[in-house]
């Protein structure tokens, strides 16, 4: 198990490198869910996602042989962008192995951001298979994007600014909604809200199609998402659960909760209607499943993650031009 200590030495380390996004209101929302929402809104972070934290959490902790060598990571994107930026604050030579269908927003930022990316097919290769034999050749270090110590407690910082935001507010939080792919940001925003908050209640929201998470909390071991499965939520696509982020998922989470695309598309149109924020597919799912009544919020203080917003320009166009 990740230690609460571990998050708050990552939250040290992260002082002056990532944002304290704050916790946003909106009467509108209040009044459509029947209670208080507060809103973390993690796509206005560095490299637009949460990613950032976990990400230089891990970069910042390799020895300066490992440093010298580089650092090899697999992402759909945001794990990519956030890698890249990390590595060029730290003078650290990033590869990211990612699909060939990624949002052109993400690959190019990554690229951008100095990583050099090699791309695959996401339904028929393994990315991992390919980023581990890279970093083999190459003697680099791995970062993963979720299973690992270091990412699970950069990302838990959320929670902690979540808990010490609140303290100024009159009401505490009843639950809290997380995005969740292959576990990461809600096993670390977990582990840390326990520690500050221990009757909330954390609760992880993936894609109706890819609910790895979902079955995997029911059955009690580790399911696979079937090959044919498809989401317009690129960033949640994760093929299973990580072993790691399982273990504090299954013990801490109150349940896990699933989403359809078109859910996730209406709540892209009223993040961007109603809250001013363009939010991406993967980021949009807690809102979906406030909106979409997946768990009872009347009388309730609910927050919500929305945990990035990099997408395409012609996507997000098309998804704000459909009929409400």
């Amino acid at each position: 198990m990740v230690s609460v200590a571990q998050i708050e030495r990552a939250a040290e380390r992260l002082s002056g490198i990532s944002l304290h996004t704050p916790l946003l209101e909106s009467f509108e929302l209040d009044d459509r869910c029947g209670g208080k929402v507060l809103i973390k809104p993690e796509c206005l972070q560095v490299t637009g996602s949460f990613k950032i934290r976990g990400a230089y959490n891990r970069l910042s902790q390799l020895s300066a042989e490992q440093a010298r060598n580089g650092a090899v990571a697999w992402s759909s994107g945001n794990h990519a962008q956030g890698v890249a930026a990390a590595g060029r604050m730290l003078g650290i030579a990033t590869t990211i192995v990612m699909p060939e269908d990624a949002p052109r927003a993400k690959l190019e930022n990554t690229i951008r951001l100095g990583g050099e990316v090699i791309t695959y097919d996401r339904y028929t290769g393994d990315r991992e298979v390919i980023a581990r034999t890279i970093a083999t050749e190459r003697d680099a270090a791995i970062v993963p994007s979720y299973d690992h110590d270091h990412i699970i407690a950069g990302q838990g910082t959320i929670g902690l600014e979540i808990a010490a935001d609140v303290a100024d507010k009159k009401f505490a939080p009843t639950q809290v909604l997380i995005p969740c792919g292959g576990g990461g940001l809600s096993s670390g925003i977990a582990l840390a809200l326990r520690s500050r908050l221990p009757a909330v209640k954390v609760y992880a929201v993936e894609p109706r199609d890819f609910d790895d998470t979902a079955r995997s909390f029911e059955s009690g071991v580790r399911q696979r998402i079937d090959a044919d499965a498809r989401s317009i939520c690129d960033a949640l696509q994760s093929p299973m659960p990580g072993e790691l982020t399982f273990a504090i998922n299954r013990e801490l989470l109150s349940g896990v909760l699933t989403v359809s695309d078109d859910e996730v598309r209406a709540a892209m149109r009223f993040a961007f209607q109603h809250l001013k924020l363009v939010v991406e597919p993967g980021g949009a799912v807690a809102l979906a499943a406030i909106l979409f009544g997946k768990i009872p919020t009347e009388g309730k203080t609910t927050v919500i993650v929305l945990s990035g917003g990099n997408v395409d320009v012609d996507l997000f166009a098309e998804i704000q031009a459909e009929p409400t």
